[in-house]
């Protein structure tokens, strides 16, 4: 246990890896616990035990605790969006600790591409949810976007409603801007104060990208005003991309992530292989090779793929065949009990019967 909190300790600080996995624990790395689901990560708890935390960080910390607080919820946003995207590969971003695990803790020191998803889906949750608690008017620090100095909005061209079609900025944006800074500021955290490492430039080239498929990636929302459903004006207004499709696009770069090398300056970044470009700032990018995680590992992280439930007939990363690592598969009938037949009653409850339902498992060897 010594040997993989030293291995962590180089490679992977209290802030850039616990705060990607959404939890903060005991700063020794001896307990590791998540209460109920989702994982709890509380802001009072990482400003106490996570001394290591410095500068802006712990400046956050002591004046705007309720940042903090949108930080733990991006963080776990990030989480579940991980799980969703990679829950039929055969590593799923398993964050589950009922007690001290390694696994994760090696995994996270690592500089694959799997772990460039999380720092990027993670970097991206803050971003989102700090922003998003900007337009609820849940910060006093932020609230809409201001745009009096914004150029007035295009009309699409499909849908412009005439020329005399008035637009202007109005409603109640999002300050993605706020949002941006403050996921930076709290996520880039510096692991050597003073060098650059090419895991540092990794990782924060990863943040970048997860802020990035947020920021860039703002639509433009409208709403028409006039008489009798005409369209004398129409006020608009910047909104989010939805989470889903930021998950979705850092999944696309996951797919084409782009393997580095460090430059003799220590300060760049150089793509392996001949005729790669180099990788853009919405690029993931990685240092090392992933292992096939099929079977347990500790020296890699990997927890394997032994009891996923997996698809007899998909052909996909999905299937059987892939997902069990060609180990084969066992069928498995489960029963389970779940509500149906359910009625709404006026005013204003639905009531619903318990019926059993049987199912067949496909679970990896």
């Amino acid at each position: 246990m010594s040997g993989v909190a030293r291995n962590v300790g180089n490679h992977c600080s209290v802030v850039s890896c616990y705060s990607h996995v959404a939890f903060f624990s005991n700063v020794s790395l001896n307990v590791h616990r998540a209460v109920g689901s989702p994982l709890v990560m509380d802001p009072n708890s990482i400003c106490r035990k996570a001394k290591r935390l410095a500068g802006k960080q712990a400046e956050l910390c002591q004046t705007q605790p309720e940042i903090v607080n949108e930080v733990a919820k991006g963080a776990r946003l990030g989480v579940r969006e991980c799980q969703y995207q990679f829950r039929y590969r055969r590593w799923n971003c398993t964050t589950d600790f009922s007690k001290f695990n390694p696994f994760f803790l090696v995994l996270c020191a690592s500089d694959i591409r799997e772990t460039a998803f999380v720092y990027a889906i993670t970097a991206a949750g803050v971003t989102h949810a700090v922003t998003q608690a900007c337009s609820m008017g849940d910060l006093l620090q932020c609230g809409c976007e201001a745009t009096r100095n914004r150029a007035p909005p295009r009309p699409p061209s499909s849908s412009s409603g005439g020329d005399g079609v008035k637009w202007e900025w109005g409603g109640c944006g999002d300050d993605v801007e706020f949002g941006y800074e403050k996921s930076k500021q709290f996520m880039d955290a510096k692991r050597r104060r003073g060098k650059s490492d090419i895991r540092t430039l990794v990782d924060l080239h990863n943040n970048e990208a997860g802020r990035l498929a947020v920021k860039l990636y703002m639509r433009t929302e409208c709403k028409c005003h006039g008489l009798s459903g005409s369209c004398t004006l129409r006020t608009c207004w910047k909104k989010m991309p939805h989470f889903r499709e930021v998950g979705d696009r850092l999944l696309e770069r996951f797919n084409g992530a782009s393997k580095v090398m460090g430059g003799n300056d220590g300060k760049t970044l150089i793509p392996v292989g001949q005729n790669i470009k180099p990788p853009d700032k919405q690029d993931l990018i990685y240092s090392d090779e992933s292992p096939d995680f099929c079977l347990a590992n500790r020296k890699t992280g990997s927890l394997g793929t032994r009891g996923r439930m997996c698809n007899s007939t998909a052909m996909d990363i999905s299937g059987c065949d892939l997902l069990c690592c060609e180990r084969g598969y066992r069928e498995e009938t489960v029963v389970f009990e779940e509500n149906c037949l359910c009625r709404f009653h006026w005013c204003c409850v639905v009531q619903c019967k318990k019926c059993l339902v049987r199912k067949e498992l496909s679970l990896c060897h």
